[in-house]
C-alpha cells in the first residue's frame, strides 16, 4: 500500500510539473507575452489581440505539444530498446534511424524535390520515408529465417548508419546549397513546428505506442532472459519483432519532424528506472512524461538563451545528457535491472 501511494505521488508530481512547464513555455520567449495574456487566451481568447492569439496558438502551442510528443516518443522507444537488449546504454538511434532520416532529407534537397501533400513540408515527409526504409532494410538484413537475433539487428543498424552517413557526406560535397538547412535539422530542432507536423506523425505514434502498452507485461518477462521467457510460454521471437518494430516506428515518426535529438532515449529511461524501478507497466508511462518534460525544458532554453537567435535543441540535450552518459560509463557495473 505504501509503495502504491508513493507511485501515485510520483506520477502526480511528474504530471503537475509537465503542466506547469507547458504553461510557462507559452509566455517565455522573445515576443512580449505575459502570464496574464496566456490566462486570458485560455479562458476567453477574444480578450487578447489577434497577434497574441497567433503567437500562442499557431507558433508556441504546436511547438509545446510537439516537444512533448517527441520527448515522450524517444523516452518510450529508448526504454523498449534497453529492455530487449538488456543494456542501459542503448538508444533509439542505434539502428540507423537518424542516418536514414537525414539521408531522406539530403536526397530531397539534392534533387530539388518540392511537394505539398496535405500542406506538409518536404523535409518531414522525406525524413520519415528515409527512416522507415532504413528500419525495413535493417530488419531484412538481420532476420535469420523467422528469427531476429538482437545482436545481428544492432550490427545491421550500425552498418546502415555508416553507409548512410557516408552517402550524406558524399551528397554534401556534390551540392553545397541548403547545407545550412540540413545541418541545422541534423542537430535537432523544433523551429517552425506546426499542427500539420503533429497531424502527420500522430497516427504512427499512437499506433506504435498502443502496441507497446499492450506488451508491457511481455517486456517484464523478457528481462528474465530469452530462455527463461520462452519457458514461461512467451513467443520470444514474435514479441521481439513486434516491440522492436513499434519502437522503431515511434522513433522514425518523431525524428522526421525534429531531426536528431540525442540522449533523451538514452538518459531518461535510466533515470526513470532509478525512480520507479524496472517494472515497465510503471516505467513506460513515467518515462513518457519525464521525456516530454525534459525536451520541453530543453526547447524553451534553445529558443530563449540567445534570443532572437535560436539554438538547435540537440545541443542543449547533448550538453545535459553527455555528462550523465559519462556517469553511466563509469558506473555501468551497477545493475538496476
Amino acid at each position: 500500500m505504501l509503495e502504491y501511494k508513493r507511485n501515485i505521488l510520483i506520477y502526480l508530481t511528474a504530471i503537475i510539473l509537465l503542466v506547469l512547464l507547458g504553461f510557462a513555455a507559452l509566455f517565455i520567449g522573445s515576443s512580449d507575452i505575459n502570464s496574464k495574456d496566456v490566462i486570458s487566451y485560455i479562458f476567453n481568447s477574444s480578450e487578447v489581440s489577434v497577434s497574441i492569439s497567433i503567437i500562442i496558438f499557431e507558433i508556441r502551442l504546436p511547438r509545446i505539444v510537439l516537444a512533448f510528443i517527441v520527448g515522450a516518443g524517444l523516452a518510450v522507444a529508448g526504454s523498449v530498446f534497453q529492455a530487449i537488449i538488456r543494456n542501459p546504454m542503448v538508444d533509439p538511434y542505434i539502428i540507423g534511424i537518424s542516418a536514414g532520416a537525414g539521408t531522406g532529407v539530403m536526397l530531397a534537397l539534392f534533387l530539388g524535390i518540392e511537394i505539398a501533400i496535405f500542406n506538409l513540408n518536404t523535409i518531414p515527409v522525406f525524413a520519415f520515408l528515409g527512416a522507415a526504409l532504413t528500419v525495413l532494410t535493417v530488419y531484412q538484413l538481420a532476420r535469420v529465417g523467422r528469427k531476429l537475433p538482437v545482436l545481428t539487428f544492432l550490427l545491421a543498424g550500425v552498418a546502415m548508419s555508416f553507409i548512410l552517413n557516408s552517402l550524406m557526406s558524399f551528397l554534401m560535397v556534390l551540392r553545397t546549397e541548403n547545407l545550412q538547412q540540413l545541418v541545422y535539422w541534423l542537430m535537432g530542432s523544433l523551429a517552425g513546428s506546426s499542427w500539420n507536423d503533429i497531424n502527420m506523425i500522430l497516427p504512427y505514434f499512437l499506433v506504435a505506442l498502443l502496441v507497446i502498452v499492450f506488451h508491457l507485461k511481455d517486456l517484464n518477462i523478457l528481462l528474465l532472459g530469452e530462455e527463461s521467457a520462452a519457458h514461461l510460454g512467451l513467443n520470444v521471437e514474435r514479441t521481439k519483432v513486434i516491440l522492436l518494430g513499434a519502437a522503431s516506428l515511434i522513433t522514425a515518426s518523431v525524428v522526421s519532424v525534429s531531426g536528431s535529438i540525442g540522449f533523451i532515449g538514452l538518459v531518461v529511461p535510466h533515470i526513470t528506472r532509478m525512480i520507479i524501478g524496472p517494472d515497465h507497466r510503471k516505467l513506460i508511462p513515467l518515462a513518457a512524461v519525464i521525456g516530454g518534460s525534459f525536451l520541453l525544458i530543453a526547447d524553451t532554453a534553445a529558443r530563449t538563451l540567445m534570443a532572437p537567435m535560436e539554438l538547435p535543441v540537440g545541443i542543449i540535450t547533448a550538453l545535459a545528457g553527455g555528462p550523465y552518459f559519462i556517469y553511466l560509463l563509469r558506473n555501468k557495473s551497477k545493475n538496476i535491472w
